[in-house]
Order: structure tokens, then C-alpha cells, then sequence
């Protein structure tokens, strides 16, 4: 009988991409979801292959139901946004905090081996140092941050109090295919190759020299299968990305090389809680997970624009 992994917020962009590796590997698969963020046809051409449930990570009953006999639970369910932290406060608490001590006490409840827990850069804040290193004091800079520290610190305390295996993997800007490019706080990536692809203009809020350490997602789905398992790594967090900065502006000209355009961004103030720049030091992952980011950046936008190019192609023939 194969192993049963649960999916938090398995019809999300990261999460939808985890399942179709878990069941690749040939594990029984389960996924909560309540659809507010996650989306319905990231699911569909595996839907008979996978057991849904719908409901919230806030609801004890339905996660109980999803945890049942589950060896690890992939803890992706989160409203992953600073700017609607920003916005919306008390709803960024709830799911990113709330949430997650209920999926912790759901692991314990049912006996899981391990949780991997979705963190995130944002915790470091706009300390200068870089690259970021997972001994840095955390400083974050929004409602979101301090919510997704949170997740860590309660992940860290249920390994120490009850002996539940917690990893947390703080990720750097994930990007590819399934992100959604249509919310006001989308990911630039997909925002930029949809505007290009649609002939308009990205908009990068500051003056575009901001960095970040973008890792596309069959790395981050690597390391999620790479945690669940790796000796030495229960209590620990880890940096998942690939320790390479890419200011938005050469994202920008590269949407636009790989499309063949000469393409432009127009420019507006910075956002409230956004941080300047972003770099992994990611030697603890390598060493104890044995994480090696295949995929680099140029490589992973390539196959990005690819795949968004098909899906408006789709659109257009239907």
C-alpha cells in the first residue's frame, strides 16, 4: 500500500505542482483546500487521481478527515501576500497563523511523521546583509512576515514539546507554471509575461534595481520531497532558492528577449512592506536535504513564458 502525503492547499499554485510529484513517486494523495486563493482546473487533469476535500485549514473536523493516516502533510494552505497583509491584517493572522497551529495540532492528532511547512523569506526583512542566512536575526517587515515567522516559531515548539518532525522551508520568490497573474497581488513574473503577452506594460512598483533570488518551481517542489525525508532536518529551517539575484529590470528585458519584443516597464512608487533586495545562502539545504537547484533562473523563465504563451493559445482557439 503506498503512502498517503496530504497537500495543504494543493489546488495553489506551489501546492498543485507538489501533487502532481507526489504522485508521480506513487503516493496516495490528498489535498484540503478551500478555493478562496487555490484553483479548481489546477486540479482537473487529476481529479480522479487524487482525493479532494473541500474545506478550510481553519475547520478542526475537515482537517482531521484530511490528516487520517496521513505519513506527512505538505503544509502549502496560506494567503501568501504582503501587500493584502497589508490590506487585511486580521485575515492574513488567520490563515497564516491560526491556520497553521490548526494543521500542527491536525499532524498530531493523527500520528504524522512529518510537516513541511511553507515559510518564508520575508521573515529576514531589509537587513543589509546579504546573502540571508537562516542564523540572521528575523526582522520582518509586514503583517504577512510576521505571520509566516510565526508559522515557524510554533512548527519549531511542536517539535520540541510533543516530538512532531517539523521542517520549514523558507522560500524565495517561487515562480512558474500555474501562478495566477491576474490578482492585483500577483508575483511579478507572471504579472510581467502576462502584460507582454497581452501587449501591455509591466509595472514595477520602485525604480526596478530590486533584487530577488527567484527559484522556480521544480526546485521548490524538490525540496518539499527532499524534506519530507532527509535525517537531521525535524526542528530545522531551511533557505529554499537558488543564491542568485536578478534585479526586476533584467527580468523585464529577459520576458522580453524570450518573446522577441522590446519590451519596457513603466514605474511606480514602492509598496509598503516590500523589501530592496533578496539572496539565499542556501548551504544548510544542500548539506542535510541534499538540495541542488537544477533548474536555474534563465532556464526556469524559459519554460515559464512557454507555458503561459500555451495557455493564452488555448484560450484563444476555445
Amino acid at each position: 500500500m503506498s503512502r498517503i502525503s496530504l497537500v495543504t492547499g494543493g489546488a495553489g499554485f506551489i501546492g498543485s505542482n507538489l501533487v502532481r510529484a507526489l504522485l508521480a513517486r506513487g503516493d496516495t494523495v490528498r489535498v484540503i483546500d478551500d478555493f478562496s486563493t487555490g484553483k479548481r482546473e489546477n486540479l482537473v487533469e487529476i481529479a480522479s487521481r487524487i482525493e479532494v476535500i473541500e474545506g478550510s485549514i481553519l475547520d478542526p473536523s475537515a482537517l482531521d478527515r484530511a490528516a487520517r493516516g496521513a505519513e506527512v502533510i505538505f503544509h502549502q494552505a496560506a494567503i501568501p501576500s504582503v501587500p493584502r497583509s497589508v490590506a487585511k491584517p486580521l485575515e492574513s493572522n488567520d490563515a497564516n497563523v491560526n491556520g497553521t497551529l490548526q494543521v500542527l495540532e491536525a499532524a498530531r492528532r493523527a500520528k504524522a511523521r512529518r510537516v513541511v511547512y511553507a515559510a518564508s523569506s520575508s521573515a529576514y526583512g531589509e537587513t543589509p546583509i546579504l546573502p540571508k542566512v537562516e542564523t540572521m536575526p528575523s526582522a520582518p517587515l509586514s503583517p504577512y512576515a510576521v505571520a509566516k515567522l510565526t508559522g515557524e516559531l510554533y512548527c519549531s515548539v511542536y517539535h520540541r514539546v510533543y516530538g512532531l518532525e517539523t521542517v520549514a522551508l523558507r522560500y524565495f520568490n517561487v515562480f512558474g507554471p500555474r501562478q495566477d497573474p491576474k490578482s492585483e497581488y500577483a508575483a511579478v513574473i507572471p504579472r510581467f509575461v502576462t502584460a507582454a503577452l497581452e501587449g501591455g506594460t509591466p509595472v514595477i512598483f520602485g525604480d526596478g534595481t530590486q533584487s530577488r533570488d527567484f527559484c522556480f518551481i521544480d526546485n521548490t517542489v524538490e525540496a518539499n520531497l527532499l524534506a519530507a525525508e532527509a535525517a537531521g532536518a525535524a526542528g530545522r529551517v531551511f533557505n529554499i532558492a537558488c543564491g542568485e539575484a536578478t534585479s526586476l529590470n533584467q527580468v523585464v528585458a529577459l520576458v522580453g528577449e524570450t518573446l522577441g519584443l522590446q519590451l519596457s516597464a513603466r514605474y511606480e512608487p514602492p509598496r509598503t512592506g516590500d523589501i530592496k533586495h533578496s539572496l539565499a545562502d542556501i548551504t544548510a539545504a544542500k548539506t542535510t536535504l541534499g538540495y541542488d537547484p537544477r533548474v536555474r533562473f534563465g532556464d526556469g523563465l524559459r519554460r515559464t513564458v512557454a507555458w503561459f504563451k500555451e495557455q493564452r493559445g488555448r484560450a484563444s482557439a476555445s
